[in-house]
């Protein structure tokens, strides 16, 4: 194991990306009604109010390409309302998973030198806990004092996309472009640091939804970073309320 350490150890760097706080903007004072609408509208389209807030728990298994080192592992991704995140990356190579976890206080992750679980530094943890609130953000941005915006529309690749800005109560921004058809993101996009704390403009194309549960999730994720590919996911699997243990996101 000691051999395959250090590729091991940039591989699992290489499918992290850490979200960075907004640094020009001021947040707003209130999301106006025109950006609720259409957050009501993205939720609607995602398969509805009571639909979302009847997941307890998700678990998304697939398979990560990481371009950079031209190889695809096996991901899985467990999340549990509201604040609980872990994803498992196997390496068959080295026969060891690599464990990111946030347990809704504090972040942990597998060493990939060692083996052994270790406390995660403060800004991946606030990372993974914002990822862990991605639901809870849409169905309650007034109670956790998010906002939201509209923006002009953009276009790609000649077609118009809704453009909604939301602005967490850390001040960390990302902007999801809508598809006017169907109001699904098609893509999100924010400020990130790569695995060399570098900031990076990071973007995610989602692609391929299928209909689980009476939710909306998409199959083919494809992550961008200064303009190159950096990750292409695809899922196989998503299976709700399957009744996770706290116990499985803390440290073991």
């Amino acid at each position: 194991m000691k051999r395959n350490s250090r590729w091991i150890a940039a591989i699992v760097l290489a499918s992290a990306s850490v979200a960075v706080p907004g640094l020009a903007q001021q947040p707003a004072s209130a999301s106006s009604k025109e950006a609720l609408a259409v957050v009501d509208k993205l939720v609607a389209a995602m398969g509805g109010r009571k639909i979302l807030e009847s997941i307890k728990d998700t678990t998304i298994s697939g398979s990560a390409e990481i371009v950079q080192f031209g190889i695809t592992v096996p991901l899985t991704i467990y999340r549990k309302e509201p604040d609980k995140l872990r994803i498992d990356l196997t390496i068959s190579e080295a026969n060891m998973t690599i464990v990111q976890a946030f347990d809704g206080q504090k972040g942990w992750r597998t060493n990939p030198q060692s083996g052994a679980s270790e406390e995660m530094p403060d800004f991946m943890a606030k990372e993974m806990a914002r990822q862990a609130g991605e639901n809870q953000a849409l169905l309650y941005p007034q109670k956790l004092h998010i906002l939201y915006a509209l923006k002009p529309k953009a276009t790609i690749e000649g077609k118009d996309y809704i453009v909604l800005e939301q602005t967490l109560a850390d001040g960390h921004k990302a902007t999801y472009y809508l598809d006017p058809a169907t109001y699904l993101p098609y893509k999100t996009q924010e400020r990130s640091l790569d695995q060399n704390g570098i900031e990076v403009d990071s973007e995610g194309i989602l692609t391929n939804y299928q209909k689980v549960g009476g939710m909306m999730v998409p199959y083919a994720v494809r992550v961008v970073q200064n303009g190159a590919d950096a990750q292409r996911v695809t899922v196989t699997a998503v299976t709700f309320n399957t009744k996770l243990d706290d116990a499985f996101f803390a440290r073991k």
